[in-house]
């Protein structure tokens, strides 16, 4: 995938050849990619949706079961869907967008109560936090 780096880290009992298999099942050929890691072992691992949803179950397990063994205490992998919980990259940029006409083209002083709602319509706020 053009969009991954060059190099990233992957389980080691992942072989290559199953790398390349399972990257085709990736939207955009996005690899699950390791991203950050704690101390403790802890790791974030980032990835793509998986298009086939037949093949989502064992390719998933596959993955996990090869993190769950790079892990030093051998802990699960817990997984979270952050398209359900949150925005999208074009969400926030819409966001940006209307947090700036708004805050160039709305005088603050002469509409404070119009300016307030009109920041809040733009959802920045909502997704900074």
């Amino acid at each position: 995938s053009p969009s991954l780096p060059e190099y990233f880290v992957v389980p080691s009992s992942l072989a290559d050849q199953d790398l390349k298999l399972y990257s085709y099942s990736f939207i955009g050929r996005r690899m699950p990619s390791w991203s950050w890691n704690h101390p403790n072992g802890s790791a974030l691992v980032r990835m793509a949706n998986i298009k086939d949803v037949l093949q989502q179950r064992r390719i998933d397990q596959r993955i996990c079961n090869a993190i769950t063994r790079s892990h030093p205490l051998r802990s699960d992998v817990y997984k979270s869907d952050l398209d359900k919980c949150l925005p999208n990259i074009q969400e926030i940029q819409a966001a940006h967008l209307k947090l700036k006409q708004l805050c160039v083209n709305e005088p603050f002083e002469e509409t404070e109560e119009k300016w307030l709602s009109s920041l809040e319509n733009t959802r920045w706020l909502e997704y900074i936090r």
